[in-house]
């Protein structure tokens, strides 16, 4: 197991710059989720990484060493990537073991490691199928299988998940999060699914156009995000927005959208009644009050664990999700009350949450 430190690393081609000096610094160990929107730079960074991207300027390090110049085989990494790459005339035991027997190894210590990481991955019964007789979560397990053999410093994925359908998606988080709960090897994943990374991260790093707009646990980021962005792409249903100005009340702040309405807030900056901002609240912090804001809902989506509910309040939309199944139709007269203690407030000009 390795530290691996990302610091000011750029990455132009030609005179296109896609990584404007990024720095991630990753532990020993940890399990860090790189994710963001397609074209962020995410899936380079992970390909510098493995040298399979030179860099422009910067330095990547693996444990004490610089591996800006050295060839990918010689990296001591291991990745998974979204197309499973195994060899169909092989079986499943010679593509865990074929990057063992590259290097030469004793056709004891391949089969040694093979059982092992068949083990751990409960392919044990499927090591002599060949490729064409699995189904996809069974190859992307031979793919971790072939690169668990390796016994490397640090895993890499590179979207893993994005070929298995919705249930089998949900059982290969699990697996990967408890293979490396056994492991413990630093690992890096990739992955544009912000649910993936929620669920599997101990550190998120949130990319947008080649930079790193916050880095933090899950639950910092979902709690108390950065900016805007960070905001809006962090959480399912994602967060609303509501533009406004901030006004107060014989001293207790709120924000007054374009049509009135009046949202609730903890506190506010000093001096900045009448600024412009944008009000930011998750769908699952709208509760049904009779003294909330006057809306009317658009569209009812029920999923049977709960509601979610599409309304207006004047122009601006915004989505509620309530665990308990109220009847409502579209069309209806709701009032939804914001839960100011966890309200956002962000910079109508810069997006910085205030």
């Amino acid at each position: 197991m390795a530290s691996v430190q990302i610091s000011d690393v750029r990455k132009s081609f030609g005179g296109f710059e896609v990584l404007h000096g990024v720095t991630v610094p990753i532990e020993d160990g940890a399990f860090v989720v790189l994710v963001g929107p397609s074209g962020c730079g995410k899936s380079t960074l992970l390909r510098m990484l493995a040298g399979l991207e030179n860099i422009t300027s910067g330095t990547i390090a693996i444990g004490d060493r610089v591996v800006n110049n050295v060839q990918p085989k010689e990296r001591d990494i291991a990745m998974v990537f979204q197309n499973y790459a195994l060899y169909p005339h092989m079986t499943v035991a010679q593509n865990m073991g074929f990057s063992l027997k590259l290097r030469n190894a004793e056709q004891g210590d391949i089969s040694t490691r093979v059982k092992k990481a068949a083990d751990i991955l409960d392919l044990t019964p499927l090591l002599e199928r060949y490729p064409r007789q699995l189904s996809g979560g069974q190859r992307q397990r031979v793919a971790m299988g072939r690169a668990i053999v390796r016994d490397p410093q640090v895993f890499l994925f590179d979207e893993p998940l994005s070929n298995l359908d919705a249930k089998l998606r949900v059982a290969m988080r699990t697996e990967i999060k408890e293979l490396h709960q056994r492991l413990k090897t630093t690992t890096v994943y990739v992955t544009h699914d912000q649910i993936e990374a929620m669920t599997m991260a101990d550190k998120i790093v949130v990319m947008h156009d080649g930079i790193v707009e916050q880095m933090g646990s899950p639950l910092e980021l979902y709690d108390r995000p950065d900016n805007q962005f960070v905001a809006g792409f962090i959480g399912s249903p994602a967060m609303n927005f509501l533009n406004g100005h901030l006004k107060s009340n014989g001293g207790q702040p709120y924000v007054e959208t374009e049509n009135g309405a009046r949202l609730p807030i903890a506190s506010a900056p000093t001096a900045s009644d009448g600024r412009p901002v944008v009000y930011g609240v998750r769908p699952e912090h709208l509760d049904l009050a009779s003294d909330g804001i006057e809306a009317e809902v658009a569209v009812v989506e029920p999923t049977g664990s709960e509601t979610q509910i599409v309304a207006r309040i004047g122009s601006q939309e915004l989505i509620a999700v309530f665990r308990d199944r109220h009847k409502v139709e579209p069309g209806d007269k709701i009032h939804l009350l914001p839960r100011a203690n966890v309200a956002h407030l962000f910079d109508k000009d810069t997006g910085r949450r205030l």
